[in-house]
């Protein structure tokens, strides 16, 4: 469970309306509205890219008076949905997909399960992606593509495309690069151990 304990604050009379703000934010919770960005203070999540990244300087991070939780619980789910959804994404349900909120696969798998159909929507539900906010995509959109969701992406940057897996890799790569150290087959060998350990566990 992650506890939001900041929240972004506009200075309208320096914002210019640029929308940086809005094109960075994780769960789309700033909106410019006749020139002058909004902030929905229920979606904020205190993550500060708005306040990064402004070059007016006029975003300012503000202690919260009512923290917010955020957290989707896994054990609101059918247990078997997650360990399919994870497994078709050949994640561990277990497994950390956002360093920064200690987001597990499983509770992101709970979000997509519950409803959740877009990037903007789990980091709304589960606090991921507002930490570093740079690598977590990825994990996300393979749990979506696993659920056979394709979210259209917002205009901004808050993510960038799908990179390919160890799984994906055309077999002429990896014969190219066999006779250079790289272990490919071993490599997707204990992957797929891993993402297996906990159901097998769990079966014994």
């Amino acid at each position: 469970m992650r506890v939001v304990t900041m929240l972004a604050k506009v200075d309208e009379e320096k914002c210019i309306g640029c929308k940086i703000c809005q094109k960075v934010c994780p769960p789309l919770a700033i909106e410019v509205v006749n020139k002058v960005s909004r902030v929905d203070a229920e979606k904020c999540r205190g993550c500060g890219n708005c306040n990064q990244r402004c070059p007016e300087n006029a975003v300012t991070m503000v202690k919260r008076e009512t923290p917010i939780r955020v957290y989707v619980d896994p054990a609101t789910v059918s247990r078997e949905k997650i360990e399919e959804l994870c497994e078709k994404a050949r994640m561990n349900p277990e497994q950390i997909v956002c360093y920064c909120t200690a987001t597990r696969a499983e509770e992101v798998a709970a979000a997509i399960i519950k409803g959740a159909d877009t990037p903007e929507k789990i980091s709304l539900e589960t606090g991921v992606r507002t930490g570093c906010k740079v690598e977590c995509i990825q994990p996300v959109l393979r749990l979506l593509e696993a659920a056979g969701i394709e979210p259209e992406r917002p205009e901004g940057y808050q993510w960038y495309g799908r990179t390919p897996t160890i799984w994906e890799i055309p077999e002429e790569v990896k014969q190219k690069y066999s006779q250079r150290g790289f272990y490919f087959d071993e490599d997707i060998k204990l992957l797929n151990e891993v993402a297996k350990l906990k159901a097998e566990k769990e079966a014994r």
